[in-house]
This record gives structure tokens, C-alpha cells and sequence, in this order.
């Protein structure tokens, strides 16, 4: 069961910062050595010359700071990105068991602090500690994204920075510690929540890791304890759901209730986050809102070869967050995790109801909200999910299943990116479907892939009937061709057989659905007469993009142009809106 957060007296001890700063000078603090050797070292931790400092002089303040003193904590609002002039910084990573490494020091004039984080105002993952007194331009968030649009070359060579930053702290786990029992369903979630969001963590195995066990002796968690969080603060979560972990991470956003944005974006799918990025490059003010983290299922693909633009591939987690990082820049006010309740359209502009007693106000509002993934109606399925049923296919779920055979049931484009995927790490794969063959509802190239994999088996005219086991999926039932019924071993069943719309939090606006529930917009609507604004919805000012639009090309190229398209709709409508006005 869900707890709430709770401080626990038994977290570990976190010393203050001038203890930090004395181990940082008497040399007891190790330096992580590894960042030096990093292929990608000098654009990670460029120096700016002069000529480049003094174009950011025009967008920041100057700032000073005293030997001993903290420019920013890990769990705590960062300021800003520091730039600076003369002292010497250094950072720490640390996590919330108390492990502290010292990850880089700043001594050169023109280097500065921070990652990509600073565009959205969430907290720092990492300690800066002044132990040189410091003089520094602070660029705050909005003053950073000024000086990216207005400095391009500039701005390419900081954002690149921040952004491999954030990457190497991911790759050193500083951060939040999770610990619990291999495959436990909820440590799954919190990982791949965690992952996501690009917010760095530890996994301990609460059965085999020493640490882990030694924390257990102390905290003295029951089995529905588990996993137990322990955040950079050390505070100690037992059982925590997303939305928990997100608050004692401090990664709910705050909105000001007093503005009014043009566009509120419900959904950070491709579509969404495509609105984002062409809206704010325009000007528009804007707010995009998500419950989970940025991509919605396209970001969870393991490797997307189709889109334009990238012959190699790209995994959907990638291309969603260059997307997310690209509407920060331009100055959209992004809210992830932030749960969408309601959408209010009996009044001009449209509210918009978010979790915890929360709104906030649009003059239009865009509903990309996506789909959920669809559930086969199979006896014993929900018992299982998380602890041997998956929705996707991530490196996470990938090392749970290695050398180990796995069932994978669906035949779209998504189960032939995962069926591929699957097959660098599994034994072997089987795929069931429904159909005689893969040729009317997958891509050539797919095809092609999954029958020249030698460990892929396709079984055809097959749907599984019942799932069975005790703490874990052991075996699975199915029915084939004529009716004949099976069973089979099976420890890990990925499951891709297409989504439900997202669209149950629009029943307080009465938005026009089909039939499957889908958004009906523009010609389709019943009597509505809208030809030039195809993407509007039965309710003016409310636009629906993406998968959640009824007749929609579900690829993610489509909900691109789709979020692209949507833009120009908005601005007729709010120039139509004016004139009435």
C-alpha cells in the first residue's frame, strides 16, 4: 500500500557544507576520475573567452559569493547558471545515503555551473561549493533562454554543455537511492519513471547488497514497505507512487494561478511537445502539461528508424528529450509530472483542473493526451503487471529478461521495434498474433528485420486465453488455428496490441468523441461546417492533436505536423478573438 512521505528519524546524516568544503580541502573528498578521461570532456566543461562573456554580461547580473558558502544544493531551486569571472567552484555529487564525490572544479575565468535543469526551474542534483571567493554573471532561467535565442552560437555551445552534464550524472547514479527486491513491480515503475525524466538514481537489490541490507537493519521495512526511496535530503519514502516521489524530489511544478497563457498543452507526446516548441518560437505563451514525462508511448520505443531525419535511428526517450529541452529554450513553461483532472469550457478563456486543488488558464487549449495502452481481456493479467506483464520494452526491462525466452504478443510497428530490441538481450522471442501475417500492419523494414533474427519466432492465428503463477508469471495458455489450446513457459510477456484514447478527463467540457472515444475536430464533426480549421474540436478555442484525434495517422512524424499545423489554427483563432473583442 501507498504511504504517504515521511521523514524518517533513521536517515543518514548529511554534514553541513563547511564540513563538505573542509573535506574538499584537506583532500579526503575524492575526485570522481573518470570525468576527465570522458570522450566528451571539453564540451562538457568549455571556457568561454572574453568576446562570449561579455555577450552574456548583457542578459545577467553580477553576483558574489564568500569561501565556505553554497551557490546552490542538490533537491533545492538552483538559481541560476553561474558564469564565472574569477574563485574557484566545485561541485559534488552525492546521494542520499551520504556518498559524496567531487565530480569538477571550476577555476578557469569563463567557466560556468549548472546543467540543463536550469531551463525548467527544477531542483539541482548536485552541490556547488564555494571554496574560493567567487564573482560570477547568475543568468536565471528566463535570462538563459533569452540569451539562447538571442546568441545562437552561444547558446548551442551552453546548451550542449548543460545537457551532457545531466547525462554524466545520470551515468554516476548521484542522486536518489532506490532499494527493493529484484523485478518488484513498484521499483520497476520508479525506475523507469526515474529514467524518464532524466533524473539520476541508484539501485540497490534489498536481498544481496550489502548497503542495502545495512539500511534495512536500521529502517526495519515490512514486506508492503518496499521499495523504500531515499532521497538526496535523505528523507526516506516507503512505498511511494510517482506523484510522492516527484514531490520529495521537488519535481511538481508551481504555476502562477493569476496568468492566462495563450495555449495549454494537455500531453508531452510528440504532438504535444511539436505545439510547445512552434507556439513558444512564435511568441505565444505557452504551458504544456504531462502526468508521466516527456513522449508519451513514443517514448518508450526502443529505436525509431523511420523518422526523417535520423537514418540511424533514435530512441523515442532521445527524441522526446531534445524535444523537451528545445521548448524550454524557447521559453514554454513545461509541467512535468503534473496530472490533468478536468478541462472547464463553460467560460471564456478555458481552466484547466490539476491535481492538488490546482488551475490554470488558456485562451486556447490544445489535447494531445495520447493513448493508453490497451489490455487484452486474458484471465490472471493484471496480477502480473510489473512482475512479468510489460507495456514497453526499456533497458530496464530488457536486463530483467536477459539470456532468459520471452513472448511478445502484437503486430504494429511498436511490437516490431520491441521484438527487435528484445532479441539483442533474450534467448528468444515469440510473437503471437492474431492475423495470418505481419505485412498489413508493419513496416517493410520491420518485416524484414524481425524474419532474418534468428532467434525470433513468428506464431500467426494465436491469442493467448489465461496467465498463471504464483509470486511470478510461470506459464501462459493460449488458442490457435482451429481452436486448439496450448501452454507454455513464460516469465516475461510483453504485451503491444494498440491503445485506448486518453480522453476521459474531457467528459466537463463535452468535446465531440467517435464512437472508440476518440476527439472528433474539424470536417468530421457532425454538422460543424469547419473545413480551413480541421483541427479544431466541437468546442471553440479547444484543438485536438496526435493519437487522441479521431482519423489521425498514429506515427509520430504525423503527430509532428500535426503539433506544427496546430499552431497557425491558434493564431487565427486568437486574432479572430481579438477582433470581436
Amino acid at each position: 500500500m501507498s504511504k504517504e512521505p515521511t521523514p524518517e528519524n533513521e536517515a543518514p546524516d548529511h554534514r553541513h557544507a563547511t564540513d563538505v568544503s573542509s573535506a574538499i580541502d584537506d583532500g579526503t573528498l575524492a575526485e570522481d576520475p573518470s570525468v576527465r578521461d570522458h570522450p566528451r570532456y571539453q564540451q562538457m566543461f568549455p571556457v568561454l573567452p572574453d568576446a562570449e562573456i561579455d555577450r552574456v554580461r548583457r542578459f545577467g547580473n553580477l553576483c558574489r559569493y564568500v569561501k565556505g558558502e553554497l551557490l546552490y544544493r542538490a533537491g533545492h531551486l538552483c538559481p541560476g547558471v553561474f558564469v564565472v569571472l574569477s574563485g574557484k567552484v566545485r561541485i559534488v555529487g552525492r546521494d542520499g545515503l551520504g556518498h559524496e564525490r567531487i565530480i569538477h572544479t571550476y577555476t578557469k575565468r569563463g567557466e560556468f555551473t549548472s546543467d540543463v535543469t536550469q531551463l525548467s526551474n527544477k531542483p539541482a542534483v548536485v552541490d556547488a561549493h564555494v571554496v574560493e571567493d567567487v564573482e560570477a554573471i547568475l543568468l536565471r532561467p528566463d535570462e538563459l533562454s533569452a540569451m539562447m535565442i538571442s546568441e545562437a552560437d552561444l547558446g548551442e555551445k551552453i546548451m550542449r554543455a548543460l545537457i551532457l552534464r545531466r547525462v554524466l550524472v545520470i551515468e554516476r547514479g548521484h542522486g536518489v537511492v532506490l532499494v527493493g527486491p529484484s523485478g518488484n513491480a513498484r521499483l520497476l515503475a520508479l525506475q523507469n519513471f526515474l529514467r524518464r525524466n532524466a533524473f539520476p538514481s541508484l539501485t540497490l537489490d534489498a536481498r544481496q547488497d550489502a548497503e542495502a541490507i545495512a539500511l534495512l537493519e536500521k529502517l526495519t521495512p515490512q514486506p508492503d514497505d518496499f521499495p523504500l526511496v531515499v532521497c538526496p535530503n535523505g528523507t526516506v519514502l516507503r512505498n511511494p507512487d510517482e506523484g510522492q516521489l516527484a514531490s520529495c524530489l521537488g519535481l511538481i511544478p508551481e504555476f502562477d494561478p493569476t496568468h492566462v497563457y495563450d495555449v495549454a498543452i494537455v500531453g508531452a507526446g510528440p504532438a504535444g511537445l511539436a505545439t510547445a516548441v512552434y507556439a513558444a518560437s512564435e511568441g505565444l505563451s505557452v504551458a504544456a502539461l504531462d502526468c508521466r514525462a516527456p513522449g508519451g508511448q513514443a517514448g518508450t520505443s526502443s529505436r525509431i528508424e523511420n523518422y526523417l531525419g535520423f537514418s540511424t535511428g533514435i530512441t523515442g526517450q532521445a527524441l522526446a528529450g531534445r524535444a523537451f529541452v528545445q521548448a524550454q529554450k524557447f521559453g514554454a513553461h513545461i509541467g512535468i509530472p503534473c496530472e490533468v483532472k478536468a478541462l472547464y469550457c463553460d467560460r471564456q478563456p478555458p481552466s484547466i483542473e490539476l491535481a492538488h486543488e490546482r488551475r490554470i488558464t488558456a485562451r486556447t487549449v490544445v489535447i494531445a493526451s495520447g493513448a493508453e495502452y490497451r489490455r487484452p481481456d486474458v484471465e490472471g493479467l493484471a496480477r502480473f503487471e510489473g512482475c512479468g506483464v510489460y507495456y514497453w520494452a526499456t533497458p530496464i526491462e530488457a536486463r530483467l529478461c536477459r539470456k532468459e525466452p520471452v513472448l511478445l504478443v502484437g503486430g504494429g510497428n511498436s511490437a516490431g521495434q520491441a521484438a527487435v530490441f528484445l532479441a539483442s538481450h533474450a534467448e528468444h522471442v515469440h510473437m503471437f498474433i492474431r492475423g495470418a501475417s505481419l505485412e498489413h500492419s508493419m513496416s517493410h523494414y520491420l518485416v524484414e528485420r524481425i524474419t532474418s533474427l534468428p532467434n525470433v519466432t513468428l506464431h500467426t492465428r494465436i491469442e493467448l486465453t489465461a496467465l498463471e503463477g504464483d509470486a511470478r508469471l510461470e506459464r501462459i495458455h493460449y488458442r490457435g488455428a482451429g481452436g486448439i489450446e496450448g501452454s507454455m513457459t513464460a516469465h516475461h510477456l510483453f504485451v503491444f496490441i494498440g491503445a485506448e484514447p486518453n480522453t476521459g478527463w474531457l467528459k466537463t467540457c463535452g468535446v465531440s468523441l467517435d464512437s472508440k472515444g476518440f476527439v472528433l475536430t474539424g470536417p468530421d464533426i457532425p454538422g460543424s461546417g469547419l473545413q480551413s480549421q480541421s483541427l479544431q474540436t466541437s468546442v471553440d478555442g479547444v484543438f485536438a492533436i496526435g493519437d487522441v484525434r479521431s482519423g489521425s495517422t498514429k506515427r509520430v512524424a504525423s503527430a509532428v505536423g500535426e503539433g506544427a499545423a496546430v499552431v497557425a489554427q491558434i493564431h487565427r483563432f486568437l486574432a479572430d478573438t481579438r477582433q470581436t473583442h
